[in-house]
């Protein structure tokens, strides 16, 4: 791979990354499809359980600072869909900077309340429940629910529903950056093996260049084949019958025992 680096070659540790990077990739097509259903999954239990008009979740947006709405349920809820406000604008942005969860009864008399961003969303609520998603890392997000449909005002049984579902969604968060991240977490441990095994006395490792080798990899893993169109067909049947997944894993172990055996007689050579 000419042009990678300017510095030493990391043979061994490139072979070991070449074995890595199609399990990243592959990593980083499925889980997002998978982690913003789960999201969805948690705001949908949200308005069933407490018996809401709408729930939504709202994740900090490292590369703008703002917090981003990503899934919301009820009827009432989409509006606020790509909705971005402060980290410390709103309801939600109290939340998210200060790590405490609100239940307010009158929406329209709590001064955090923003209601010219709520009415962008085409819904006003009347009162709303605000929890934070976080863990002993920090907080990543607020998930909120609005308006009890009987028209009560919340309760703390509501407040406690509404902060497990929100741990729920910051395990599922927590573990789907995990995966779309290994890629930079592997550029880290690349320039620190090669960084020690160069030895304190040489140049420090360009971060741009292993970047750059780490870049490259992942654009020759399954580029232009078609492993992509396998693993979307994957991510599609993941959430079929058991008993059909269990067909699908069955055919794949087959598929791959056949790949590892070499091709023989008049087969060889014949691309399967």
């Amino acid at each position: 791979m000419s042009g990678a680096t300017d510095g030493p070659s990391p043979d061994p540790v490139l072979a070991a990354l070449r074995q890595v990077a199609p399990r990243l990739a592959a990593a980083a097509r499925l889980e997002p499809v998978a982690g913003e259903a789960v999201l969805r999954s948690v705001v949908d239990a949200a308005v069933a359980l407490i018996r809401a008009e709408a729930a939504s979740i709202a994740l900090l947006d490292p590369a703008i600072g703002r917090l981003v709405f990503r899934v919301a349920a009820g009827e009432r809820g989409a509006g606020v869909v790509g909705l971005s406000i402060g980290t410390e604008e709103g309801v939600a942005g109290y939340v998210f900077s200060t790590g405490q969860p609100l239940a307010i009864g009158e929406a329209a008399a709590d001064p955090r309340f923003e209601r010219a961003a709520a009415e962008q969303t085409g819904y006003v609520p009347r009162s709303l429940i605000a929890v934070p998603l976080g863990d002993d890392d920090g907080t990543i997000g607020v998930l909120e629910v609005l308006d009890r449909a009987d028209g009560e005002p919340f309760d703390l049984r509501d407040l406690d529903a509404a902060a497990v579902f929100a741990r729920q969604a910051t395990i599922a968060i927590r573990a789907t950056r995990l995966d779309r991240d290994a890629t930079g977490l592997l550029a880290g441990a690349l320039a620190a093996v090669l960084a020690d095994r160069d030895g304190a006395a040489r140049e420090p490792v360009d971060a741009a260049a292993i970047d750059a080798l780490v870049a490259e990899v992942a654009r020759d893993v399954g580029a232009g084949s078609e492993t992509w169109a396998l693993a979307d067909l994957v991510a599609r049947v993941r959430d079929a019958d058991p008993s059909q997944v269990g067909l699908v894993r069955d055919i794949l172990e087959a598929l791959a025992r056949r790949a590892d055996r070499p091709a023989a007689g008049r087969f060889r050579g014949v691309r399967r």
